[in-house]
């Protein structure tokens, strides 16, 4: 069997605002696998997409995150505006390119993400 990746896991320090911001931006459902204290899932193993795992931890975010996930939506205007209303942010950082547009948002704990909106 090849290698796939079917998750990741996100450290945090509120797994249930995280499990609903997230949720919510994604339409993705909750799942009872790795649900529990201290842990909220969405997703599961046996889904198309790859689940969310969300793991309290006991410190707060310090440093920049060297990983972070990419979002496309439809028209990026909409997007940073459902991010906001969910309680993330913009940070402010925006790159136009010739197929598209990315803008550096943060989620409620303050992990970086991408929108993107690609120009077909």
């Amino acid at each position: 069997m090849p290698h796939q990746w079917y998750g990741v896991t996100v450290d945090c320090l509120d797994p249930e605002r995280m499990v609903a911001f997230w949720g919510t931006l994604l339409d993705r459902e909750r799942s009872d696998e790795m649900d529990g204290d201290g842990w909220a899932t969405l997703g599961s193993r046996h889904d198309a997409q790859p689940r969310i795992t969300f793991q309290r931890v006991p410190e707060a975010r310090t440093q920049k995150v060297r990983l972070h996930l990419d979002v496309r939506v439809a028209e990026i205007e909409a997007g940073i505006a459902e991010v906001e209303r969910l309680g993330g942010a913009s940070t402010g950082e925006r790159h136009e390119y010739d197929e598209g547009v990315v803008v550096v948002m943060t989620d409620p704990e303050g992990h970086e993400f991408c929108l993107v909106e690609f120009f077909d």
